[in-house]
């Protein structure tokens, strides 16, 4: 497991596009798993920046919300926006017009790549891709995309499985603030058995891209570049 401590989200983002492009240019055949939310976001601007053969890369989401594809909260559309247009990179996507979560999930799995380089974040409560805590998801076995119902949210959700993202080549976590702080300790310092500690200690290679404020509870916390 690698623990890298960065600056700022901006230096995150940097570091995280160069991982990605050192992957891209490395791979036979790039499979790229994609994360939403705000630091994410911030490495695919980055990302657009970059010289890369992008016609040779397939990417795919970790998990989606069971919204359509229009609608704000789409993680489809938030990648499409920022990477995916930009680039002509080969993408698919969940079909949320799909009549049901299990449907779409199970229509999905079926045209996944391989998992690849696969870039997650964490929640407040521990969880990644949307393998939330106390949900029927982190039950599952099956190397699969799954339909999750996430009780705390009311609503369902589309996810890679642990069983999937355990075949990652490697699991780039980007986590940025201090509302990540307690988790990320626990995780770290502890291995508390939170869904992101789930995927990191089964992963083949980890890293870890933390801002300063992320990573302010480490009791080995050393500052930028550690």
């Amino acid at each position: 497991m690698s623990v890298r401590i960065l600056q700022s989200r901006d230096a995150i983002a940097s570091a995280g596009a160069d991982l990605v492009a050192e992957y891209i240019l490395s791979a036979a055949a790039p499979s790229l798993g994609l994360a939403g939310g705000s630091t994410p976001a911030d490495l695919y601007r980055e990302l657009t920046t970059r010289d890369l053969p992008w016609d040779s890369v397939t990417c795919w989401l970790g998990d989606e919300r069971w919204v359509p594809v229009d609608h704000p909260d789409s993680n489809t559309a938030m990648v499409r926006n920022l990477l995916t247009d930009p680039t002509h990179v080969r993408f698919v996507a969940p079909d949320t017009s799909l009549a049901t979560p299990q449907e779409a999930a199970a229509a999905y799995t079926d045209i996944l790549p391989a998992p690849g380089l696969v870039l997650l974040g964490i929640g407040d409560d521990g969880h990644t891709a949307s393998l939330f805590p106390h949900t029927e998801g982190l039950r599952s076995t099956h190397d699969a995309y799954i339909a999750n119902w996430v009780d705390q949210k009311d609503t369902w959700r589309l996810t890679a499985t642990f069983s999937r993202l355990d075949r990652a080549d490697h699991v780039v976590f980007l986590v940025a603030g201090a509302g990540k702080a307690d988790r990320i300790k626990e995780i770290i310092d502890h291995n508390v058995a939170h869904p992101a500690q789930r995927v990191a200690a089964r992963a083949q290679r980890v890293t870890w891209l933390l801002d300063e404020a992320a990573a302010g509870l480490l009791n080995r916390f050393q500052g930028p570049g550690r």
